[in-house]
């Protein structure tokens, strides 16, 4: 039977999964880089995206310190290092892969995503997590209408959309503003990030007397390049509003959303 509730491409790259990296991936903690390379790997520890995975040989000297742990990670064991630079100390920040851990990532360090300032790919800060080279996001114009509903109150209704489609999570329908009720909304101090579309620059709840919908829409005013149809639209979250695409009812998804992949990696990492 089909799950109507998913109009989207599944994620396919299996736990365990290596590439090589064709990116220059740099990284800082203090304004201090600690490390510069051409030669790092991605490495899947689970299927929403990858992490880096960063030879030993391209770190500043002496900027881990054994903490004597060790642990099994998805692609196998590996030992639990401490980061120092300068007088910052990142405690259990990276994992050093370990015998038994896929030959590729033998000699490289696995680094927690928050332990390090800014991570950079070439010359552009990433956030969040990698890009995931098999993640692909897609931000196209649509004469499709859009109206958004809430407990039978309509937030917004707009006579085109921009969609955005991004692998592994529904599709998202962003609307110009001149089509929401902004009466109904109220401004939040939220903040999210993403990899492939940038930094939100707002987010607002749904309210109406007592009854009060957290943060069920959001807006990238600066969104990445790729994503530039977008800026200064907003989206409303599928999964907490009824959401009429071509006058027709979506069912709502039951996919992670973007904030539950984060609260993965972060437990994870």
């Amino acid at each position: 039977m089909t799950d109507e509730s998913v109009d989207y491409p599944g994620l396919i790259v299996p736990v365990g999964h290596v590439e090589p990296v064709p990116r220059r991936i740099r990284a800082q903690v203090g304004g201090q880089w600690v490390f510069n390379t051409r030669r790092a790997v991605y490495v899947w520890e689970w299927p929403g995206y990858p992490q880096y995975s960063i030879p030993l040989r391209d770190l500043a000297e002496g900027v881990l310190t054994d903490d004597g742990r060790t642990g099994r990670l998805a692609p196998g064991p590996a030992r639990r290092h401490s980061l120092r630079v300068g007088s910052e100390v990142r405690e259990g920040a990276a994992w050093v892969w370990d015998e038994g851990a896929p030959e590729v990532l033998i000699g490289t360090a696995r680094f927690r995503w928050d332990a390090i300032d800014a991570w950079y790919e070439e010359e552009e800060q990433v956030f969040v997590h990698p890009r995931s080279p098999y993640t692909r996001v897609d931000a196209l114009r649509s004469s499709s209408s859009v109206r958004v509903e809430v407990d039978g109150t309509v937030l917004a209704d707009a006579p085109s959309s921009v969609k955005l489609f991004e692998t592994g999570l529904p599709t998202r329908y962003y609307v110009e503003r001149a089509y929401v009720d902004w009466a109904l909304l109220r401004f939040s101090d939220k903040v999210t990030a993403c990899p492939y579309k940038g930094r939100t620059s707002g987010y607002w709840s749904f309210v109406s007397g007592a009854v009060t919908h957290d943060n069920v829409a959001w807006a990238y005013d600066f969104p990445t390049v790729s994503c530039s149809a977008i800026a200064g639209m907003v989206a409303f979250y599928n999964e907490h509003v009824d959401l009429h695409v071509d006058g027709v009812l979506l069912p709502r998804p039951t996919a992670l959303s973007r904030t539950q992949w984060d609260e993965q990696q972060r437990v994870r990492s």
